[in-house]
């Protein structure tokens, strides 16, 4: 049985495509906020930790990181404790 939810996201590639890129963006800011607060560190702390400004860390945070460079992402994901790993869905 198809929801609402997926008759509106599936009837329609663009909005399909705009849903997915939000909610990455969502996850990743979801991430950056919880590990932070895990790790009781401050932007400023974070930034400096991860060789970043604290606007790059505050854009990761708000949701609005598309125009965050790979390179940044990675270093602010390193300092965390974390790392990429990619694999073919």
């Amino acid at each position: 049985m198809e929801t609402t939810f997926d008759k509106f996201i599936n009837n329609n590639p663009k909005r399909k495509e705009k849903f997915h890129k939000e909610y990455n963006e969502f996850l990743l800011s979801e991430f950056l906020l919880e590990k932070m607060e895990s790790e009781n560190l401050s932007v400023r702390k974070l930034a400096k930790k991860a060789g970043v400004s604290p606007t790059i860390i505050q854009k990761i945070r708000s949701k609005n990181a598309e125009r965050i460079n790979f390179r940044t992402f990675t270093s602010v994901l390193n300092t965390l404790g974390y790392r990429i790993n990619i694999e073919k869905i």
